[in-house]
């Protein structure tokens, strides 16, 4: 259907109208949708079928994923025995499990969480909004909490006067943003659509979303700064050509900067390709770019005649002057220094900002984890990708021979990262001794431009088989061939690095493998084991985001309006912090769990999710319903996965949607055991909303409160409790 889409749009370029219904009786165009992918033609008939691999070639239908509120950073599947969780109440405690306990008639599976001293706290899976995973804010691992101790409470209150102190400076950039006067767009017009139309791929949910908020970023009036975060070759150029396409079609000026002049010149021939079709100017401004076209380009610039320039650090000299500049973008943001960024600061005032990283450095997340910066992620793996075999071993003459040799023997080529240009001449003269038959070439930055270009280019174009290179590969193009990559000393180098150099190698569809070394016998700092055993952790694609929050991990996020990398963040983890952040900025947060007490057996059955961690984020996907089109999506994935829904999961799911009405409505509690039903008010005020006592009173079987501190309604019970959790369901109309 979307196809057929791009395809109506272009043909009304053409003036033509397709019919959308097939009729044997009519004769003229058809745009039907089938399962036809090339073509035929039917003599007889005088008709001819022309499939979408002929309309939109290369066009690949993306795999159907799962969308919605609980995918990202609250995935529970990924827990395990072990793990470090934050109670909202009760501080830092091990993961010990899950368990299912039964209390009087009725089962239910619970969280065991272990806290100091033998102490235990077992967690309803209801109530699985009250516990967040530990992301905290250093090195030093955090000492657990004792129940009914003050640590905890002692702790959150010191983070909370020191979030206090920053936040006056936060509401101050807030303030800002919303003041500051951009450039509003117009809605997207024809042009724009037929640019879309050429894409010769489907996009992919995730980048049809980031493409849709950077879109709408643009039609505000205030600056856009938005950070799209996502893996290498997960669509991101995209995103960044459709804003770019849309400034310049309006007569705005695009600067797009990268941090190599590889990368610069891959997005210029991209850049180039895609617009070709369009009356648009793509520059260059590298030290790939001689200085008699730099200036011809700087003038082309200056008179508003070039409308997308793309270059490194070269843009940020002051004679480069873009008059009409509507649009920045920075791709990996992280590998530019603190003189280039502050240099940024002055071009983004009053500019669009989009910053592309597949792992953003902990400020810049954490600032966008905030509100401070929006983002967007992409985390849909191109179809064909196969994740990447990781290694972190010691390093040795035997294993990069045998690693290099099998892949010589398929024919591939191999990327070996040596980071120290001094000694780089010497260590290849080593691989050529224990590799004679390899056919070796090295690349570093302090090369002469063409030098160092030529190099590149001729592994590109496969005379030769082996690259020993800097970290100038991090960022580069694509090297579809290199499908091993061997790391030397890669306990010196910083995660996001270490990630990058990563998605190097698999660029297609043949398994490739990746080994980390370090010296034989070293000890190594418990951060850099940390950073290799997230590099063992994360091997699928899209792990980009979890890499970064990994890191956030590591290193803290820092002071986010300053230098230190240090944060408020040790004691209390991420998701606390960021909560009395936003509190500090006046953000009202209801503070409290609609606390259930439901004589039903509610939980997920063995015999239909066999497996702990997946039965962990069934519980996690019911617990985030919101409306009905989630419950509706819910109960479709658990039946395409595991086959008709249970009753128990059945009464969870009610459970689950009963807790979102009475929390709308401030329900901190309600009972359906017994006799009696009962829902329990958050004070007085949560009576005077609008219509409530009227709902109440038109209820012959609800007795109103007493107007006291905390009031409660009472529900006649009916034949079950199931009965009278649907009737509340329907008083408190989900």
């Amino acid at each position: 259907e979307k196809s057929r889409t791009k395809f109506l749009n272009l043909a009304s370029q053409d003036g033509l109208s397709p019919l959308l219904r097939y009729s044997g009786e009519q004769h003229g165009l058809f745009a039907l949708v089938a399962p036809f992918r090339a073509g035929a033609e039917l003599i007889w008939d005088q008709s001819l079928i022309l499939g979408e691999d002929l309309l939109q070639p290369h066009a690949e239908k993306s795999r159907r994923v799962p969308t919605g509120a609980f995918k990202g950073l609250d995935r529970y599947d990924e827990l395990k025995p072990g793990d470090l969780l934050v109670h909202r109440d009760y501080g830092i405690a091990r993961f010990g499990g899950l368990l299912r306990m039964e209390t009087g008639s009725t089962a239910n599976d619970f969280l065991l969480l272990h806290y100091s001293g033998d102490d235990r706290l077992y967690v309803p899976v209801d109530r699985l909004s009250l516990i967040q995973r530990f992301k905290g804010g250093g090195e030093a691992q955090p000492s657990l909490d004792r129940l009914g101790g003050g640590a905890w409470q002692s702790g959150k209150e010191k983070a909370r006067k020191a979030i206090e102190k920053i936040a006056e400076d936060l509401i101050e950039m807030y303030a800002w943003r919303k003041v500051a006067k951009g450039f509003r767009y117009p809605p997207l017009g024809e042009l724009y659509r037929e640019f879309e139309a050429s894409f010769g791929f489907e996009e992919t949910p995730d980048q049809a979303k980031a493409i849709q908020d950077v879109l709408a970023d643009m039609e505000k009036p205030e600056p856009m700064d938005r950070l799209v975060c996502g893996d290498v070759g997960v669509g991101k150029t995209e995103v960044a050509l459709r804003a770019a396409f849309r400034a310049a079609s309006e007569g705005r000026q695009v600067a797009l900067l990268c941090p190599t002049t590889v990368l610069a010149e891959q997005h210029y021939q991209t850049f180039r390709s895609r617009l070709s079709g369009f009356a648009l100017n793509v520059g260059l401004l590298s030290r790939f770019v001689s200085s008699a076209k730099q200036k011809e380009v700087l003038k082309a610039a200056a008179s508003g005649q070039i409308d997308i320039l793309i270059g490194t650090h070269r843009l940020l000299s002051d004679d480069v002057v873009l008059p009409n500049l509507g649009l920045l973008i920075l791709d990996e943001e992280q590998r530019f220094g603190v003189e280039h960024k502050e240099r940024l600061k002055l071009l983004k005032d009053n500019v669009d900002t989009l910053t592309m990283t597949a792992t953003p450095i902990p400020r810049t997340l954490h600032m966008s984890l905030s509100g401070i910066r929006d983002i967007s992620t992409i985390s849909t793996p191109p179809k064909v990708r196969i994740p990447v075999q990781t290694y972190v071993t010691e390093e040795s003459d035997a294993l990069i021979a045998d690693a290099v040799r099998r892949e010589l023997s398929r024919e591939g080529q191999v990327l070996i990262l040596y980071n120290r240009v001094e000694t780089i001449y010497k260590f290849s003269e080593r691989v050529r001794s224990i590799l004679p038959e390899a056919k070796i070439i090295v690349a570093h930055g302090r090369m002469d431009k063409r030098t160092l270009e030529d190099s590149v280019m001729s592994f590109y174009d496969e005379k030769y088989n082996v690259m020993i290179a800097t970290t100038i590969i991090e960022n580069g193009i694509d090297l579809p061939k290199a499908n091993t990559l061997i790391v030397i000393d890669s306990d010196y180098l910083g995660l996001s690095t270490l990630y990058q150099l990563k998605g190097r190698v698999g660029r297609s569809n043949v398994m490739a493998h990746a080994y980390f070394t370090f010296k034989k016998e070293k000890v190594i700092s418990d951060a850099a084991y940390k950073r290799l055993s997230a590099l063992m952790e994360f091997t699928e694609m899209g792990s980009g985001y979890k890499i970064a929050l990994r890191d956030l991990e590591i290193r803290g996020a820092g002071n986010v309006l300053g230098r230190e990398q240090h944060g408020h963040m040790d004691r209390i983890g991420y998701e606390l912090y960021s909560k009395l952040l936003r509190e500090s900025l006046g953000e009202t947060v209801k503070d409290f769990d609609t606390e259930l007490d439901v004589n039903m057996d509610a939980f997920i059955p063995e015999n239909y999710v066999s497996s702990p961690p997946s039965r962990m984020d069934c519980y996690k996907q019911i617990a985030e319903i919101k409306t009905a089109a989630d419950e509706e999506r819910v109960r479709s994935s658990l039946e395409d996965n595991y086959g008709k829904v249970p009753v128990e999961v059945d009464n969870l799911i009610l459970i689950a949607k009963l807790k979102v009405a009475a929390r709308k409505h401030n329900a901190v509690k309600i009972s359906l055991s017994g006799k009696r039903a009962e829902i329990v008010l958050n004070g007085i005020d949560s009576l005077k909303e609008e219509g409530f006592l009227d709902r109440i009173n038109s209820r012959k079987n609800v007795v109103t409160p007493a107007f006291r501190e905390n009031p409660a309604l009472e529900f006649a019970i009916r034949e079950t409790p199931r009965d009278t959790a649907e009737e509340m369901l329907d008083f408190f109309d989900f």
